[in-house]
């Protein structure tokens, strides 16, 4: 309904990602929504900034501010913007240049291990963004300060803005990639809530070292003729497709 209205937003991507967003913000992240500052917060950059809208709706859930605030998405002077905003209650940093969040995460992260802080850092990649070489860069520092407070998430379903992941940059074989940066790996069914806590809370996965979650998903997942589409990576739903969505996720 939100981009429904807002006749904007990257519904697919949000799609695919909601499940991961819905086992971060309920069962690992330890955060208050009364207090979005408090120092020893988790911290956690949405580096896949085009699927605000799934975001929002997270911490709109999860009390960060009403749902009249979140019903300004994409009008003037709102800072709901179309990519994740700085001036959301409950987010740390704006993005949407794909490529960056990796590289804050680390900072993040690095930045608590010499203040000698608890908090961990999470961030949650496309697998179109890793096309970036600013991605890499990131995991290689991460691995080499060995950021075992570290914890990236890749939304892993398969296509991006244009294609299918495989034919537009292959990423395979992708785990193995991850390895051989220093970073502890798990993959998991991204639509398991259950397993996508059971991995989140294992971390660090390898001692003294990033661990990366590659959460196997689908583009537009719910919404029958949405999923493992690349047009639904910009569409954004009419009448029509609103009743039969709602529908179905029902």
């Amino acid at each position: 309904m939100l981009t429904h209205k807002a006749k904007g937003g990257h519904l697919g991507s949000s799609f695919s990602a909601i499940d991961i967003l819905t086992a971060l913000y309920y069962g690992i992240l330890r955060i208050d929504p009364e207090k979005p500052k408090e120092p020893n917060r988790d911290r956690f950059i949405m580096s896949k900034g085009h699927a605000a809208a799934g975001l929002y709706v997270t911490l709109c859930e999860r009390g960060f501010f009403s749902p009249q605030k979140l019903g300004t998405y994409l009008s003037d002077g709102s800072v709901f913007g179309g990519h994740v905003n700085y001036y959301v209650p409950g987010v740390e940093f704006s993005t949407g240049s794909l490529g960056h969040g990796l590289s804050i995460g680390a900072g993040v992260a690095l930045s608590a291990k010499l203040d000698k802080k608890k908090y961990r850092s999470y961030v949650l990649l496309s697998d179109g963004e890793c096309d970036e070489g600013s991605v890499w860069e990131a995991a290689l520092v991460s691995g080499h300060f060995r950021l075992d407070n570290l914890v990236a998430i890749v939304d892993y379903n398969k296509i991006q803005s244009f294609g299918r992941v495989k034919d537009v940059m292959d990423l395979e074989p992708f785990a193995d990639t991850w390895r051989s940066f220093n970073w502890g790996v798990r993959e998991v069914d991204g639509h398991n809530i259950k397993e996508l806590i059971a991995a989140l809370s294992s971390a660090p996965i390898k001692k003294g070292r990033p661990s990366v979650i590659i959460a196997h998903t689908i583009k537009g997942k719910g919404v029958s003729f949405m999923e493992d589409t690349v047009e639904w990576h910009y569409h954004t739903p009419n009448d029509e497709h609103l009743k039969k969505a709602l529908e179905e996720l029902k």
